[in-house]
């Protein structure tokens, strides 16, 4: 639940961003466990392809052939040449989510709200923005909460490690200061926000090492660019059965304890407090929410 919305939590693990115009690659994320898509007119597509590509990823949200998962169209950015076609386009199909690049400040949030107002896109269109330079990251606090139609941060990592000239490095050292703020602005304002990609497609511990890591430091989920890194996406994200199984025993003993007239008691040795509990809920929520969406797919 978010300040913002009283809606029901959604899974946002896995964000497969996929090349609007390439019609295979559209296909194939059809059938695979991904949570949301990210259809893109952005970096994927080269000039010439833009106007193809945005006719592409309007037929594709259309025709709703992607069953539960969370479908997103990525526009250019605001200045660029194609940015207010391909708005103009985006909100006439009505996706779950408009995925804008760069989005720098307060300012630039409400005045992209504004447009998908002006424009007719439904309310359940929500705004998602990228994260990706240094004046966004300085501005974070207040971007996440100008708006409640905005509903996703999205890093863009490679972008960010541009714009600092800094190195992408194991661990991420230079980039942590930026991600962590970034997430506390987010839990800040009761927006979800998802990790950057991860560019090596064939290092699996890399890859795998950066999820267990975004998760630790508090992300919702990560975009990803590649079908191979849906499966430990997926699982870095996702509570294991021994995560479920001890916040059912927490909950138990929690209660067992209230029944007694107790506001604390101990679990596996630990100290448990009701905000122990509400963290266990949490975990049998997105357990739950997870397995509702699969049941959907």
């Amino acid at each position: 639940m978010t300040k913002h919305s009283h809606a029901a939590y959604r899974p946002r693990r896995t964000v497969l961003y996929v090349p609007a115009s390439n019609e295979r690659a559209v296909e194939k994320a059809a059938t695979l466990p991904v949570d949301a898509l990210i259809l893109d007119l952005e970096d994927s597509i080269a000039p010439d392809g833009k106007e193809a590509a945005r006719e592409a990823a309007v037929a594709a949200v259309k025709a709703k052939r992607f069953g539960r998962r969370e479908v997103t169209i990525r526009i250019n950015g605001v200045g660029s040449d194609w940015h207010w076609d391909d708005m103009r386009a985006a909100c006439k199909a009505a996706p779950d989510g408009i995925v804008v690049p760069k989005v720098n400040s307060r300012k630039e949030v409400r005045d992209l709200v504004r447009e998908l107002e002006r424009l007719g896109a439904p309310a359940r269109t929500k705004l998602w923005a990228m994260v990706e330079t240094p004046q966004a990251i300085l501005e974070v606090d207040k971007l996440a909460s100008a708006s409640s139609r905005l509903g996703v941060l999205v890093m863009g990592t490679n972008d960010l490690v541009k714009e600092l000239d800094c190195q992408h490095v194991a661990g991420r050292e230079p980039l942590l200061y930026a991600l962590s703020k970034a997430v506390l602005a987010a839990r800040a304002a009761g927006v979800a926000i998802v990790d950057g990609v991860y560019n090596d497609v064939k290092d699996a511990e890399g890859f795998a090492a950066e999820c267990t890591q975004g998760r630790a430091m508090g992300f919702d989920g990560k975009t990803i660019i590649h079908p191979g890194q849906v499966d430990p996406c997926n699982a870095a994200y996702a509570p294991s059965d021994t995560q479920v199984a001890d916040a059912e025993g927490l909950i138990l003993a929690f209660d067992a304890a209230k029944a007694e007239g107790r506001g604390v008691c101990t679990y596996n040795g630990k100290l448990v407090e009701q905000l122990h509990v509400d963290m266990a809920r949490k975990v049998l929520a997105t357990r739950a929410a997870i397995e509702a969406l699969q049941s959907e797919g």
